[in-house]
């Protein structure tokens, strides 16, 4: 798994694919953030967008192999696992990007108790939404480019609004904040049900991978 691993990996950044998400996003950051603003306000704001980000990311991942050597890698490794190891690429990716933001964030905004930690897990929670949303949205089960991008920008909408989402919740426990003083509540039962319904998405594609490889 490991050698999938780095192998995903060098064909993400060697393909520069991964620019567009992560410059945009960086450019969204750079717009709604300013330097001494409540944290939890500027930390919901940099996490809403992790989960297109991410969705964008896994989908990536999953198409940026030619054709002939996606089906080579599947011979050696299995459809699965190599399944697999783009979607854990994409995610890992996002989530270093995610992680790196809210520290940076937290450093230029007013202090609050607990803001930093509320952060990360809030960043996490929307990353593996969004990466739930792109292993659903992408081949096998939408293997169509168009609507492949209509899904997942629709999913990513839906993943952000839908009351029990994820994302929602750990992001309303960020924006609820950014008034008050008192310490905020770590959304970790945000990051426990994203971490299972990505963990669900992503046996599911895998499974019908190898079925249709």
């Amino acid at each position: 798994m490991t050698a999938l691993l780095r192998y995903q990996a060098a064909l993400l950044l060697r393909s520069q694919r991964w620019l567009a998400p992560f410059l945009l996003y960086a450019a969204y950051v750079g717009v709604g953030v300013r330097p001494g603003e409540p944290l939890p306000g500027s930390l919901g704001y940099a996490a809403t967008a992790l989960v297109p980000v991410a969705a964008w990311a896994v989908r990536i991942c999953l198409d940026q192999e030619p054709p002939a050597a996606r089906t080579v890698v599947a011979a050696a490794a299995g459809p699965a696992r190599a399944h697999l190891a783009a979607i854990v690429t994409a995610t890992t990716a996002v989530l270093l990007v995610a992680w790196v933001t809210v520290l940076a964030v937290t450093a230029i905004s007013n202090p609050h108790p607990g803001g930093a930690v509320a952060g990360l897990l809030a960043a996490t929670a929307c990353t593996l939404t969004g990466a739930t949303v792109g292993a659903l949205t992408t081949r096998p089960l939408v293997p169509s480019r168009g609507w492949s991008l209509s899904a997942l920008l629709l999913g990513s909408l839906l993943a952000l609004v839908t009351p029990g989402s994820p994302a929602k919740s750990a992001l309303t426990t960020l924006f609820t904040a950014s008034h008050a003083t008192a310490p905020l509540s770590l959304p970790w039962p945000a990051v426990a049900t994203a971490l299972a319904l990505m963990t669900a998405a992503t046996a599911a594609a895998c499974r019908l991978t190898a079925r249709s490889g």
